[in-house]
């Protein structure tokens, strides 16, 4: 038997072919635009998402036909927070709100003072990012839009409707919405009025690693295929990434260098530390939570810098940080999307403090992927601020190919910093062991090993790095008035 793992990530849409042993048989990536109509807005449309997941799926079919012929279960995993909004005929109203979309941080207030239990029964800060306070944007500025709602899925779930005609979500990816009662693993009636909502505009939930639904016998005749094939309930991003790389039980961790930046914590229980912008979210298998810091602009920060010096070649940029000295080069907030852990600030902006001539290309990559690990390290303070307290962490995402980096984030937070042989294909590998679960039966204990260690990188005490950490934890707060001030003005 084999089983499809798919990723619906901000990017690009990526998906790998396992068998029964774990083997990636095959593998195949298609990337995704992402549009900015005015500042702070970040959208994609979901048909972009569906037709990229077809032809990645046709890629690795036309790889691996023999294999693929015995496709016996799918499962997704994909960016969360994403307003997705279908009209009672399924159709796209509009393009897709995403997670890194800020223009919601007014209607944040509003939510918390319209359930004043709110932190309590979702374990979270309203933040912008998340899905409620785009429904409450959507009724001032769309008000037709929003009344001809008939669902709100999230970006994988879309993708899930096409595959099987079933609404139908995941514990873990739902936890991302502030409509979830998250100890109870079940949507609060209470959260979904407060936005107009109920139950009915929600898809039903299942455990990631259940049957959510069968594929439709359509598409399997179109992929050559007789047999069923079973879609999983699958997960968010950073949950199928922690499945992928064996971190699913309670102390386990999780540091991921995607488009955006988290550290994860398992948990066997609710955990919720919201003062801080921590976040607690069920996992994606049953009985299981995990806490998660998030920064908006993680490696997506170091392509953004390529971007503004025309590197080419991200990986010669890193070459050429790797050669600097830290005291000679600028501090950078990596604030380039507004922050979640510990600022939760829509409003915080990317700043490269001590710039001079002297500086080049080279040290503004050095900065930038300096100031993420500082981060990170903030990240890691607020989990233990919340009593969690992790001594190592798999190291996952597109800025895990990069060893460097795995030891900066190492030495600003004092974790251990674990690099894996498919660290990169976390999220897939995850994705396609949820499907492996769903089809067997068999446990989390029996699936979800840890891949084998490439290296530990552990952290190297430095005096001129304290000291530059320092001096970044002092900026936010500096600044933090003017960051207001200025996003008030571009209002």
């Amino acid at each position: 038997m084999s089983y499809l793992g798919i990723d619906i990530g901000t990017s690009e849409v990526k998906a790998i072919l396992t068998d029964d042993a774990q083997t990636i048989l095959a593998s195949s990536g298609v990337a995704l635009p992402v549009s900015t109509p005015h500042p702070g807005w970040s959208e994609q449309h979901p048909e972009h998402w569906w037709q990229a997941t077809l032809d990645v799926i046709a890629a690795i079919r036309s790889a691996q036909p023999l294999a693929f012929s015995g496709l016996r279960g799918i499962a997704l995993s994909g960016q969360m927070h994403g307003a997705t909004l279908l009209d009672e005929r399924q159709r796209v109203l509009r393009p897709a709100m995403l997670w890194n979309d800020t223009r919601a941080f007014a209607e944040c207030a509003e939510l918390e003072a319209l359930v004043p239990e709110s932190r309590a029964i979702t374990g979270n800060q309203a933040m912008p990012g998340f899905t409620a306070p785009k429904l409450l944007w959507l009724q001032k500025h769309e008000p037709a839009l929003f009344r001809a709602i008939s669902k709100v899925l999230l970006p994988k779930d879309y993708v899930a409707l096409r595959l099987s005609g079933e609404d139908v979500s995941d514990m873990s990816d739902a936890s991302g919405t502030l409509w979830l009662d998250v100890a109870r693993r079940d949507w609060s009636e209470r959260m979904l009025a407060a936005t107009g909502l109920s139950r009915e505009h929600m898809p039903r939930l299942v455990e990631g690693s259940a049957v959510a639904a069968q594929v439709r016998p359509a598409l399997c005749r179109e992929w050559g295929i007789a047999h069923a094939v079973l879609l999983a309930g699958g997960a968010g991003d950073n949950a199928a990434a922690a499945v992928g790389l064996g971190v699913v039980e309670a102390g386990a961790g999780l540091l991921s260098l995607g488009t955006s930046g988290v550290l994860f914590a398992g948990s066997d229980g609710f955990a919720p530390n919201p003062g801080q912008g921590v976040h607690a979210f069920c996992h994606c298998l049953p009985g299981r939570w995990h806490q998660m810091s998030v920064i908006l602009s993680a490696a997506s920060s170091l392509a953004w810098v390529a971007r503004l010096t025309q590197s080419n070649d991200i990986g010669e940029l890193v070459t050429l940080a790797e050669s600097v000295e830290a005291r000679k080069a600028p501090i950078f907030l990596p604030y380039l999307s507004g922050e979640r852990t510990p600022h939760n600030d829509a409003a915080a902006r990317g700043v490269f403090f001590g710039l001079s001539t002297e500086h080049g290309r080279a040290e503004l990559a050095y900065s930038v992927m300096e100031g993420v690990a500082f981060a990170m390290a903030d990240g890691n303070a607020a989990l233990r601020s919340a009593g969690t307290r992790l001594t190592e962490a798999s190291f996952v995402g597109g800025g895990s190919r990069s060893r460097f980096w795995a030891q900066l984030c190492a030495n600003a937070s004092g974790l251990q910093v674990l690099r894996h042989d498919h660290g990169v294909a976390g999220g897939t590998l995850g994705a396609a062991r949820l499907a492996q679960m769903a089809v067997t039966g068999l446990s989390p204990a029996q699936v979800c090993a840890r891949p084998p260690v490439q290296a530990t990188v552990a952290p190297q005490p430095s005096g001129a790095l304290d000291e530059r950490l320092a001096r970044y934890r002092r900026l936010y707060p500096l600044l933090r008035e003017e960051f207001a001030g200025a996003a008030a003005t571009a209002r």
